[in-house]
């Protein structure tokens, strides 16, 4: 039922997009779009992990450098019947962690120095679990996907809005009776909207997934618990000086950017005290 969710919100918002496409360019904007939809999704399938870690400055690390990270890792990927991914650290004060990869086989989790320094074992056993979470249930390549599609839809409406304002706005589409216009205005408003609530609704269901398939692989719900707690508390004090934008939907807990942050209304994240609360509330049972 997961899986049949996750696929009809990507091909909503595929489907969102060339319908933009459309309104804006009559027939020809809907093959100009639909052709953007598979050179974005193609294009995040084999380099979405590579523009994470590389934007966000990430370093690969060695067993000797870091055993008590790859204990953890090693004992947990093995639970979860998957291999071993690439471990990277980020130079970053802010404690956080994101995996990413189009599958467990092609996967990396990178933590930042922060993160290190102030969980216990227990602590980074659950933040780890909650990531190998997604790598095992390829939420990275999903949320990559659905972000690169909303991202589009948003640039065809800003690119709608221009043309408008320049009077170029589908005046030689040959669906333009009368009602074309007004649908083509409704949908540079209505499109990148409907796209960031399809974008924030699959992120939010996938990082309630990830904790309770995380609790699973662990055995407990405390040290994810004790995690989230920390992790809400440090991130609103300390801004990420690495991790870019792009990249934060990532990862566990959103960072902060500067001096503030955005409405949890519009966050890619579910609140922490929800999930939190969520996770207190659940009945562990053996991951399959």
């Amino acid at each position: 039922m997961k899986v049949l969710r996750i696929g009809a919100i990507l091909i909503l918002l595929s489907v969102l997009l060339v319908i933009a496409g459309g309104a804006f360019g009559g027939r020809g904007g809907m093959q100009i779009a639909l052709l953007i939809a598979v050179v974005l999704n193609f294009t995040s399938y084999f380099f979405s992990d590579k523009i994470a870690l590389a934007s966000s400055g990430a370093q690969p690390v060695t067993r000797e450098q870091l055993p008590r990270l790859y204990q953890v890792m090693e004992g947990l990927a093995a639970k979860a019947n998957i291999p071993v991914p690439k471990l990277y650290v980020v130079p970053d004060a802010a404690p956080n962690a994101f995996a990413t990869g189009r599958s467990p086989s092609h996967a990396s989790v990178a933590v930042t120095q922060g993160l290190l320094q102030i969980m216990n074992d227990d602590e980074l056993e659950g933040v780890i679990a909650h990531e190998l979470s997604h790598v095992r249930n390829y939420d990275i390549l999903t949320s990559s996907i659905a972000a690169t599609i909303a991202g589009a839809v948003t640039y065809m409406a800003q690119m709608g809005r221009w043309a408008m304002l320049f009077g170029g706005f589908g005046g030689n589409r040959d669906d333009d009776r009368g009602g074309g216009g007004f649908s083509a205005l409704l949908m540079i408003f209505l499109a990148p909207f409907a796209a960031l609530l399809l974008q924030l609704f699959l992120s939010r269901t996938r990082e309630y997934a990830a904790d309770e398939t995380g609790v699973r692989m662990v055995g407990h719900p405390q040290g994810l618990i004790n995690a989230l707690e920390k992790l809400g508390a440090y991130n609103r004090r300390i801004p990420t000086t690495a991790i870019s934008p792009s990249t934060s939907s990532l990862c566990i807990v959103k960072p902060l950017f500067g001096a503030g942050t955005l409405s949890s209304l519009f966050s890619t994240h579910p609140p922490l005290e929800d999930r939190i609360a969520a996770l207190k509330q659940m009945t562990v049972t053996p991951l399959r």
